[in-house]
């Protein structure tokens, strides 16, 4: 039956002519597992906009609503925490793919005539991707999301001459609000992924153009070429699959929760950002004063200049490590240098006792109606109520706890625990607090 349709659709739209261009490309050398990154970041591409599509159908993008409505997808909307978290971590498993992918480019010397100009497709993507990331970290409109915006538009000030405007034009006025988000939103969903899309059709043709590069040994290469179908396909469809379970895995077992909803008026609060960006947030700690421009805009200037025209500046025309001494070295200490500051941002961030906000903020509800004045927790409290020392353990469901705070009787009949008057936020923060109740393990 299937194979009769695709005989019909192929008799009206010619499709073998394009099954041969895409699955009958020669690979020089064979298939091999090192070339799944180009197709793992597009797949995960793909996830990004499938996820993206089904919460933007929740999210409204104003300072009113913008953070209630990413609470109501991760506590209301089925299944909306977990689509959630697959956009969440398919952001970092994008990162870390498209980073393989030109690292294993750059090893590989795929980068050398004739495939200059695919290179420099692929860095523009990569940029993309990290713009994807800028952006769409302000659209949860909590604390962190603010501040880290704030501090990372205020970067983009410090660029001579075309610094103040670029600032209002990604503030969309004198200040971060209203404009900004939906001027975020609007380029994180619509001009980035068009953007994408026509990079991505640019790379592929380029790629079909000039053909695969193959092993940097010429001996391997000798030895023949193997079709991109079927063991390539194979390769590739088992690492997305493998990289989709990883993702899936954390959404369901690795909460992302957000901060409190941000409050322009807190200049206290010190913003994390994201962890591909960290080592850029520990430079900026060892920079101060006249030197400031130099981390906020001239060497990511130069960084871009130079991988941009990195085939140009490299005109050894050999391809395998052992014979480009300089270009390895080089990778090899920026590597060394990025690593070495991601470690120690992460290692200052752990030395930190982190406590959820939610909890911390559900704490401050139980203090602020004196329930303590009824409850017990740790022998502090009263004895009216129950003790509530492990109540985490005792009561583990979250709806439980919920439909007890807007209606004691609901759950309990003959309660006399009054109904207060919280909102969805403080009701969902208080039963965070409730369920972090537990016996330490």
């Amino acid at each position: 039956m299937a194979s009769r349709l695709y005989d019909w659709l192929d008799s009206r739209l010619k499709l073998k002519p394009i099954e041969r261009t895409l699955l009958d490309e020669p690979i020089p050398g064979g298939a091999s597992w090192v070339y799944v990154f180009g197709s793992v970041t597009l797949f995960l591409f793909v996830l990004q906009a499938v996820t993206g599509m089904f919460l933007a159908v929740y999210y409204a993008p104003t300072p009113d609503h913008a953070y209630d409505s990413v609470r109501f997808i991760e506590t209301q909307v089925a299944f909306g925490g977990f689509v959630r978290g697959l956009h969440h971590w398919g952001a970092s498993g994008m990162v870390v793919a498209i980073g393989l992918h030109m690292l294993q480019v750059f090893l590989y010397g795929a980068y050398k005539p004739p495939r200059e100009l695919m290179w420099m497709v692929g860095v523009v993507l990569f940029l993309l991707v990290m713009a994807f990331a800028f952006t769409g970290y302000l659209l949860p409109w909590d604390q962190t999301a603010y501040w880290a915006t704030q501090v990372g538009i205020n970067m983009v000030g410090t660029v001579p001459l075309v610094g103040e405007f670029l600032v209002r034009v990604l503030r969309g006025g004198e200040t971060l609000g209203a404009l900004t988000l939906s001027r975020f939103f609007a380029i994180h969903v619509l001009f980035l992924p068009a953007l994408t899309v026509a990079c991505i059709a640019l790379h592929l043709f380029i790629l079909r153009r000039v053909g695969p590069a193959g092993p940097w040994s010429e001996d391997r290469a000798a030895l023949g070429s193997e079709t991109f179908y079927p063991r390539q396909v194979y390769m590739d469809a088992v690492a997305m699959l493998g990289v989709f379970l990883m993702i899936a895995a954390l959404a369901l077992t690795v909460p992302f929760p957000l901060t409190d909803k941000a409050n322009p008026s807190d200049t206290s609060f010190v913003p994390v950002p994201e962890w591909y960006f960290l080592f850029y947030y520990e430079l900026l700690k060892y920079v101060h004063g006249p030197l400031e421009p130099v981390a906020t805009w001239i060497l990511p200037t130069l960084f871009v200049l130079v991988l941009l025209l990195w085939p140009f500046i490299d005109r050894n025309p050999a391809r395998h490590p052992s014979s480009r001494p300089v270009a390895i070295g080089t990778g090899a200490v920026f590597l060394v240098v990025v690593f070495s500051l991601l470690g120690i941002s992460l290692k200052n961030l752990y030395a930190v006792p982190r406590v959820d906000p939610a909890i911390a903020h559900g704490k401050e509800i139980y203090a602020k109606y004196g329930c303590s004045g009824c409850h017990r927790i740790h022998g502090e409290g009263g004895a009216v109520g129950p003790d509530l020392s492990y109540v985490g353990d005792l009561r583990p469901e979250r709806e439980w706890h919920l439909r007890h705070f807007r209606d004691p009787q609901s759950v309990s009949p003959g309660s006399i625990m009054p109904k207060f008057p919280l909102t969805e936020q403080e009701l969902n923060d208080l039963t965070s607090y409730m369920l972090s109740l537990k016996r330490q393990t």
